[in-house]
């Protein structure tokens, strides 16, 4: 386990920012966004348009990672 997060770049609506996520998040949502033929910006753009005000970037992207991984235990 990596423990710390580590800053990656995205772009999202037309600007560059960085999420930390820890590096097995980071490997795991780059799979999912394989899996749906996505490139990384698009799904973060789809994750950030759901997430609301009140949580954080990163925070969404760990819980939509954690979702689809409790959806394939079902």
């Amino acid at each position: 386990m990596s423990g710390r997060p580590v800053k990656h770049s995205v772009t999202l609506k037309g600007h560059r920012t960085s999420v930390s996520l820890e590096d097995e998040f980071w490997q795991e949502f780059r799979a999912l966004a394989a899996e749906k033929r996505m490139p990384i910006n698009a799904l973060v753009a789809e994750i950030d348009a759901e997430r609301g005000l009140e949580m954080g970037l990163a925070s969404a992207i760990r819980l939509y990672v954690l979702r689809a991984l409790k959806d394939r235990l079902r």
